[in-house]
């Protein structure tokens, strides 16, 4: 059943912090129930087969971003670092306490902007809440059905939080909401009590991490770090609360609507929360390895081109008119790939130039193509204040390709490719898995790991998915 938002008017003050000790009930308190009753066998086929859909999203996003060096690396240091453990560290061999495990396989989630997203708020919430779910259930070799449970109900949490909230301007969604989804994740596979919860949730909100938009754009890839630092303090919340450290009465109205936002409003928190229509749901799959404000102009660009067929040569220039943010992605010509990916004229001179914007499109080698920097430089950006991504009855860019001879053809984007509202079909999906995976597991692997999701919640422990996704295989990187 949902609760109902009028029920639940709360507004965060010193009269209701100082009754901590009384019987008043707030929306942290409503949320932790709801987090305590939330039951997969609740759940129709629909929700769960979306859950499951989520997890193997990211686990390839994880299997694919385990390539890079960096991430070798950095999988290397964790195992040094914090020693031998039950938990996967994902496309390699060794295995690592949970909260080692979380920071490695979060960090090579995100580093190739392949990983799932909810543009109701929350970011990218899968990325941050299935790592840390998938560790700790491993660890406490949990069955299929709990993991599920916690990585629904961990994805509801952050979204809900990240749409209360309205960020600063340079305020990076990565990391933000983060740790409170990996804390409640941990903790309903616990089987903490909603007053544990709330306590964690508390922890999780004033650990999480200050995280900007910056290094995005410098392509400084501290920025992949985000979700496996929020990921790891979530776990650490939960830990904490063992050891006996307290929180905030409300940590989220804390640290959202006095620090990292302009605005957090805690009774959207809980509007119309109930198992009958999840965030998790209402999410949105990456086909294109970028940024997702890139998104709208390229599926607009791609359905002109896919209707036309015109040549790049005869184009004269291409007017985008789009969300106020992607303004900030249009500014001096990326120097390395991960800016590449949060440049929308780049990505569009990208996709027009060599037909392609997956994973291996983004190269050192696209980005010095002087055709590509060439186009780019005819492609402006404007912006609509009306336009913006959590909208459903207004466009998300509008897109005007002008030629040489003086014809001009436009095209609008009202939903993403691979939106809920917009969906792809199960094949898309597991192709997708596929090309992501293929090079880490091998094809016997990924079958496999496709196999086992479709049926996870028939698994007597996670870790007959976890044993198949350790399989390092050295093949190059991107």
């Amino acid at each position: 059943m949902a609760y109902k938002p009028e029920h639940f008017i709360f507004a965060y003050s010193k009269e209701t912090h100082s009754n901590r000790g009384g019987k008043m009930s707030d929306y942290l308190d409503d949320l932790t129930n709801f987090i305590a009753e939330f039951r997969y066998a609740d759940l129709s086929d629909l929700t769960k087969s979306s859950i499951k859909k989520v997890v193997m999203d990211t686990i390839g996003a994880m299997l694919a971003g385990s390539r890079l060096s960096e991430n070798k690396n950095l999988a290397h240091l964790v195992g040094k670092t914090f020693g031998p453990g039950d938990c996967t560290l994902i496309g390699h061999s060794s295995k690592v306490p949970a909260i080692a495990a979380t920071f490695s396989n979060a960090t090579a989630g995100v580093s190739l902007e392949m990983d799932e997203g909810n543009r109701m708020g929350g970011g990218h919430p899968g990325i941050h809440v299935v790592p840390g779910a998938l560790s700790i259930a491993e660890e406490m070799n949990m069955d299929g059905a709990k993991f599920l449970e916690a990585v629904a109900v961990g994805y509801e949490v952050i979204s809900r939080i990240g749409g209360a909230t309205k960020p600063r301007e340079n305020v990076h969604s990565h990391g933000t909401w983060g740790t409170i989804g990996t804390a409640v994740a941990t903790s309903k596979l616990m089987g903490y009590s909603p007053t544990r919860t709330r306590n964690i949730i508390n922890l999780a909100a004033s650990m999480s991490p200050a995280n900007s938009w910056s290094p995005c754009f410098e392509g400084a890839t501290v920025r992949n770090l985000y979700p496996g630092r929020s990921g790891m303090q979530g776990i650490l919340a939960a830990q904490l609360d063992g050891c006996g450290f307290t929180g905030l009465y409300d940590g989220p109205s804390d640290v959202y609507g006095t620090i990292l936002a302009d605005e957090f409003i805690p009774e959207v928190v809980i509007s119309g929360i109930g198992v009958d229509n999840l965030r998790i749901e209402q999410n949105y799959f990456k086909f294109h390895a970028c940024c997702l404000y890139n998104h709208p102009a390229l599926d607009a660009v791609y359905k002109m081109w896919d209707k036309d067929k015109f040549t790049v040569q005869d184009i004269e220039s291409i007017r985008v008119v789009t969300v106020p943010f992607a303004q900030r992605m249009a500014q001096s010509y990326p120097e390395n790939i991960l800016s590449s990916k949060f440049h929308v004229p780049f990505a569009i001179a990208l996709f027009l130039i060599t037909g392609q914007t997956d994973a291996e499109a983004f190269t050192t080698a696209t980005l010095s193509r002087m055709d590509i920097k060439e186009l780019a430089q005819r492609i402006f950006i404007h912006e609509d204040t009306e336009m913006n991504i959590r909208r459903k009855d207004y466009p998300l860019a509008n897109v005007s390709i002008m030629f040489t001879d003086g014809s001009l053809i436009e095209c609008d984007t009202n939903y993403i490719y691979g939106d809920f509202m917009n969906p792809r079909t199960d094949k898309e999906l597991v192709d997708k898995f596929t090309s992501l995976s293929q090079q880490t597991i091998g094809e016997q692997g990924v079958s496999s790991v496709i196999d086992l999701i479709q049926r996870l919640d028939q698994l007597d422990t996670i870790k007959e998915l976890t044993n198949l996704l350790g399989n390092h295989n050295t093949t190059a990187p991107y």
